[in-house]
């Protein structure tokens, strides 16, 4: 939910996650699992966890709801059933797309489809959920290949580039509403989805924590680690520095 600043004479808003009803794609496992702990350690009254499998094993404090974000009867049927929602997270993700030169190209588009198109999907649902409920929080789960290309998963970096755009998108789209949209940055995270990336990874609930301090702080992107940070602040420069060790 959305409260006034005390420490302000203005009428400045700020996110308050204790008391919060929030909805997280992908809640299941990995980053998605992290971000339902989170919002709970903060003190939300409750957490829908959208998971394609029901039956799927959850922390009993959730409130499971199914929900393929690839399916737009699910996201509409998900939007109806969660109508008290202040504080959606887009978590949702998938990589299986092939290499730059070979392979079937339908892996690429089930990463578009998810990563991209579903992320679309359920912002544009519960948009006017968040509208209804004061404004409150579209966090979008994105990475550091927002913005920088990678040769061995060019396709999911593609998507999620597409997927921080679109997230820009709905930033200026929500901003009449007072709907806070943040997108959370991180290099490679210790979860299913890199275990076959032998590269230092970071912890999910870090992830997590640092996206719920950003909620906290009214922050339009968060950025994790430092690899993150240091790509961002590269963007501006020359792209042999950026792609130097890549």
């Amino acid at each position: 939910m959305r409260r006034s600043s005390p420490q302000s004479l203005t009428e400045t808003m700020i996110m308050d996650i204790n008391g919060s009803v929030a909805l997280v794609t992908g809640a299941n496992r990995g980053i998605g699992m992290a971000f339902t702990e989170a919002l709970l350690a903060h003190g939300a009254a409750k957490v829908y966890a959208g998971v394609r499998d029901l039956n799927a094993a959850l922390n009993p404090r959730l409130t499971p709801l199914q929900l393929d974000v690839t399916d737009e009867g699910q996201v509409d049927a998900a939007a109806r059933a969660a109508a008290d929602v202040n504080i959606v997270v887009n978590n949702a993700g998938v990589i299986g797309g092939p290499s730059l030169m070979q392979g079937s190209l339908d892996g690429a588009r089930r990463e578009m489809e998810v990563n991209y198109l579903g992320t679309w999907a359920v912002s544009r649902a519960f948009a006017p959920v968040l509208a209804g409920n004061g404004g409150g929080a579209l966090v979008n789960m994105l990475s550091v290949t927002s913005w920088v290309a990678h040769r061995r998963f060019p396709s999911y970096a593609a998507s999620k580039s597409a997927q921080w755009s679109l997230t820009n998108a709905f930033r200026m789209a929500l901003r009449e509403q007072g709907t806070l949209v943040v997108g959370v940055h991180a290099g490679y995270v210790d979860t299913e989805l890199a275990a076959e990336v032998d590269s230092p990874k970071i912890d999910a609930g870090d992830v997590a924590e640092a996206a719920m301090s950003g909620l906290l702080n009214d922050e339009p992107e968060v950025l994790v680690d430092e690899v993150t940070r240091n790509v961002r602040a590269a963007l501006s420069g020359d792209l042999e520095i950026l792609y130097a060790n890549r």
